[in-house]
């Protein structure tokens, strides 16, 4: 324990030895590998999520003091109401008995909570328990939470075309006035700049329908750690393998 947190002091002071320009504002998570990290200890699936809460737990209250202002985590995606329904019904109910236990202190953190997705497809109980909390905790400046639920990219990007499709049959627009300024203000993270920085873990290498249209010039950090195992120092990484990166946006 001594050295591991040696270590993190350590990767957190070169974090903040860093011109600021380098460390990401806006990290985008793909946790992956709750199931699989439950199969090789032998235990259910349902654990592997509660192990994954855990994980949320840590990166939450960390990500503030390496200087990450915005978090967006992708929880529950369209497609994951496909898996069985009792794996369903434990994620539904993990989601609503975290987001209700741990209103205090997202509170005293500083932390506000937001949901990008379908939010009117989750069921009662969680809409009735996010919504509270997204009002209690309105007024956290020091990180912006971004739960992704019932979310997928695409579903993100047919949403925001029909909101502008029907401005445009009210004449509210004209189809001249449609370019992309336009259309990331009809997006669920309307007026949330784009991730610097998007982590996938358990060795993935793909999005999974997440954040298509935000994640144009996001750099992308793959990791085999499965996402209940990823900590503060696995975080640091990220960052540090980011601030190494140079970004040029199509220039040269």
């Amino acid at each position: 324990m001594g050295t591991e947190s040696t270590n993190l002091e350590q990767l957190v002071e070169k974090i903040k030895s860093l011109p600021r320009e380098r460390v990401p504002v806006h990290i985008a998570i793909i946790m992956d590998g709750n199931g699989r990290w439950a199969r090789r200890r032998g235990l259910p699936r349902p654990e592997g999520h509660r192990a994954g809460v855990a994980a949320v737990k840590r990166v939450v209250r960390f990500a503030p003091d390496v200087g990450v202002k915005i978090l967006t985590l992708y929880a529950f995606s369209t497609e994951n109401w496909k898996r069985p329904r009792d794996e369903v019904k434990t994620i539904m109910n993990l989601l609503r008995d975290t987001a209700l236990g741990e209103l205090n202190e997202l509170v005293r953190n500083g932390v506000r909570l937001n949901v990008i997705g379908r939010f009117a497809g989750l069921p009662m109980p969680q809409r009735k328990a996010l919504s509270y909390v997204m009002k209690k905790t309105a007024g956290g400046k020091r990180l912006l939470l971004n739960l992704a639920l019932n979310y997928g990219g695409r579903a993100e990007i047919v949403d925001a075309t029909k909101k502008i499709a029907e401005k445009v049959k009210s004449g509210e627009i004209s189809p001249k006035d449609i370019d992309e300024a336009l259309f990331e203000q009809h997006l669920y993270t309307a007026g949330i700049p784009d991730p610097e920085l998007l982590i996938r873990t358990s060795g993935e290498l793909r999005l999974s329908n997440y954040l298509l249209w935000q994640t144009a010039y996001t750099e992308l950090y793959f990791t085999p750690v499965l996402w209940p195992d990823f900590d503060e120092i696995e975080f640091c990484k990220a960052i540090l393998d980011y601030a190494g990166r140079e970004r040029r946006f199509g220039g040269v």
